[in-house]
């Protein structure tokens, strides 16, 4: 379930694809070919259903305007260390979907701005900026978050 909030902010759309994924785990249980983890491997079945709920939503053609958002050179690390892992999921759910997604597997499944491109039909160019403004916007939500 946390994979699936992750890549959607909506509850029972995330309990949909945990419900998804667990059917296409049952259903290519054999195709595991005991390489790698068992964990891994269902993982990425619930990342690519997730992918493939935004695809088919076409959430890369959202747009959000950051110019007001400020470049944060030096971000206060002692905030950031600060949060819960609650929090700051939180804070990732905030974003916007195609920030979300290009994030989650860039600093989370550890994908290169390439396989992002690839796997969202986007360039490599669009994840790397995706993913800029997607941390820049994070920033500003955790500030805001720290100065109330």
């Amino acid at each position: 379930m946390g994979v699936c909030l992750r890549y959607v902010n909506d509850r029972e759309t995330a309990r949909d694809l945990l419900q998804d994924g667990f059917v296409k785990v049952f259903t290519h249980i054999d195709t595991y070919s005991g390489n790698g983890s068992f964990e891994g491997w269902m993982r990425k079945i619930f990342v690519n259903c997730a992918l493939e709920y935004l695809r088919k939503s076409d959430v890369m053609r959202e747009t959000v305007d950051l110019d007001n958002t400020a470049e944060l050179s030096d971000p206060d690390t002692s905030v950031v260390s600060t949060l819960s892992a609650n929090e700051l999921i939180a804070c990732i759910q905030e974003l916007p979907a195609g920030f979300r997604s290009v994030f989650n597997l860039f600093a989370i499944e550890g994908f290169s701005h390439k396989e992002i491109g690839d796997i969202l039909h986007i360039t490599e160019s669009t994840s790397r900026s995706q993913y800029t403004r997607a941390k820049q916007l994070l920033q500003r939500k955790i500030n805001e978050l720290y100065q109330k």
